[in-house]
C-alpha cells in the first residue's frame, strides 16, 4: 500500500470515527446526559480535523504538484468525510433543540 492509499485511509477511519462520535453523542443527548454530549461531540469534532488534515495534506502534496490519483477509493473517502462532518453540524443544531426543550 503506498502513501497516499495510506492517507485516504486515514481519512475514511477519522471521518467514520467522527460520524460515530456524533451519534453517540445525540444518543446521550436524548437522555438528558448534556454533559457527556458535548464531550462526545468535542471528540467527533477533533476526529473530522484529523480527517480534514490529511485531506488538506493531499491538495497540498498536489498543488506543488505531485499529481493525486483519482480513484474509487479517494471518492468515497471524500464521500464520507463530508458526511461526517454534515452528520455532526446537523446533531449539534439537534442537540442544541434538546437543550432548549429540556429547559422548558
Amino acid at each position: 500500500m503506498n502513501e497516499q492509499e495510506m492517507d485516504i485511509f486515514k481519512i475514511i477511519s477519522a471521518a467514520g470515527d467522527s460520524r460515530g462520535s456524533a451519534f453517540e453523542a445525540l444518543r446521550l443527548a436524548r437522555k438528558g446526559k448534556f454533559d457527556e454530549a458535548d464531550a462526545k461531540m468535542k471528540e467527533a469534532k477533533e476526529k473530522s480535523i484529523d480527517a480534514h488534515d490529511v485531506q488538506t495534506k493531499l491538495i497540498t502534496s498536489e498543488i506543488n504538484g505531485d499529481k493525486t490519483e483519482t480513484s474509487l477509493l479517494m471518492v468515497h473517502a471524500q464521500d464520507h468525510l463530508m458526511t461526517s462532518i454534515l452528520a455532526r453540524d446537523l446533531i449539534e443544531e439537534m442537540i442544541g433543540m434538546l437543550r432548549e426543550q429540556s429547559e422548558a
